[in-house]
């Protein structure tokens, strides 16, 4: 009798042990079921996130996606696009939103996609990679595109930016910029009133896209 009563005891205290393990696992999981979509920026396709999906799935991610879209083209029309994109991720995953992580023009695009079009009740995060969220001279050297006269300081759509909420809806914001940019000038372009801003030390604009600490920082900001 005295040897049934220690093995339900020893039963008992395997299955308390064994949830102690399984329970951080399953908030680990759950912290790391938002879909992530990578808007990339001028110039750019998905290729730009090579090094982005690896330090996102290093980390227990697996609803990753690539929003392609052409960047000669009008931000609004690749807003659009990218609306109809996030549509398209939360009715194959039965997720209620995404998180946006953008690089330089995609931080545009994601500008007037969450400002202008309603997308920020279906985002739940928004990092901004040396984003042109407020436009860059640098656009000077393209102005044969759409998309560059958009992304020119002053243009008409990013007067249209400037009136609205800078970081609209309940999703938490995050940029990274750099003085050492090159490519967002004035490299102050990037930060958003209302978001978490970090000045890197010194990166360059391509740069950013494989500097694993600067990925690995936004991961953790995601999955938080």
């Amino acid at each position: 009798m005295r040897m049934r009563h220690r093995l339900a005891a020893l039963a008992v205290t395997l299955v308390a042990a064994t949830a102690t393990f399984l329970a951080p696992a399953t908030a680990a999981n759950a912290a790391t079921s938002t879909p992530v979509i990578f808007v990339h920026g001028y110039t750019g396709n998905a290729s730009n996130w090579t090094t982005a999906l690896s330090v996102f799935r290093a980390g227990g991610f697996t609803k990753l996606y690539t929003y392609n879209y052409n960047w000669a083209g009008s931000n609004q029309v690749s807003a659009a696009g990218l609306r109809d994109y996030v549509n398209t991720v939360r009715a194959q995953t039965g997720a209620s939103k995404v998180a946006i992580v953008n690089h330089s023009m995609g931080g545009l695009v994601t500008r007037w996609y969450l400002e202008e079009l309603g997308g920020s009740a279906y985002v739940s995060h928004v990092a901004s990679i040396a984003g042109a969220n407020h436009g860059t001279t640098y656009a000077g050297a393209c102005l044969i595109n759409v998309s560059c006269v958009e992304m020119y300081p002053g243009s008409l759509f990013i007067l249209n930016l400037a009136d609205g909420d800078e970081t609209p809806g309940s999703a938490q914001y995050a940029t990274w910029y750099s003085a050492c940019d090159g490519i967002i000038i004035p490299y102050t372009s990037t930060p958003l009133s209302g978001a978490s801003n970090h000045n890197v030390a010194c990166q360059t604009h391509i740069g950013f896209l494989t500097d694993t600490s600067v990925l690995t920082q936004i991961r953790s900001f995601i999955a938080a």
